[in-house]
C-alpha cells in the first residue's frame, strides 16, 4: 500500500510540473492608417487581441475594425518585420466581417518572431491594396 501511495504523490508532481510549463502569452496591436508602409490618410481604426499557448503553439486572435474606406478584402499576420518594414503573410484570415476570431498553429521559428515583436497585422481593401490599416503586434504584460 505504502509503494502506491508513493508512486501516486511521485505521477501528480511529474503531472503538476508538466502543467506548470505551460504558459499563455499575451499580445496586442491598436491599427491605424499611419502605421501601415507606405502610411495611408485612412479614418479606419482597429485592434487586435492575441494569445498564444506555448505548449500547444496554438496562436488564437480576435480583431475588431472599423471606419475603412470600404469592405475588407484581406487581412492578414505578417513577418518577420519590424515596424516601417513589410513582410510576407505568415497567417492569412479568410472571414473578413468584424469581429474576426480564429486561430493558427504557429511553427518554433514564427512563435520566435512574434515574441520578438516582429509580426503585424493589416487590413487591405480595394482602396488600398497594400493594407489600409495596420498595428504591430506587442506582447503584453
Amino acid at each position: 500500500m505504502r509503494f502506491s501511495l508513493v508512486s501516486a504523490v511521485a505521477a501528480v508532481s511529474l503531472l503538476g510540473a508538466g502543467l506548470a510549463q505551460a504558459e499563455t502569452l499575451s499580445f496586442m496591436a491598436s491599427l491605424k492608417g499611419a502605421d501601415e508602409v507606405p502610411a495611408t490618410d485612412s479614418p479606419g481604426t482597429g485592434m487586435v487581441m492575441a494569445k498564444l499557448d506555448t505548449k500547444t503553439k496554438v496562436f488564437t486572435y480576435d480583431v475588431t475594425y472599423s471606419g475603412l474606406t470600404g469592405p475588407a478584402i484581406a487581412a492578414h499576420f505578417h513577418g518577420p518585420a519590424a515596424p516601417g518594414a513589410n513582410a510576407g503573410p505568415v497567417v492569412p484570415l479568410t472571414s473578413l466581417a468584424t469581429p474576426i476570431s480564429g486561430s493558427a498553429t504557429l511553427t518554433d521559428a514564427q512563435i520566435a518572431d512574434l515574441e520578438a515583436g516582429k509580426w503585424y497585422f493589416n487590413i487591405h481593401t480595394a482602396a488600398h491594396k497594400g493594407g489600409e490599416v495596420r498595428g504591430q503586434l506587442m506582447a503584453m504584460k
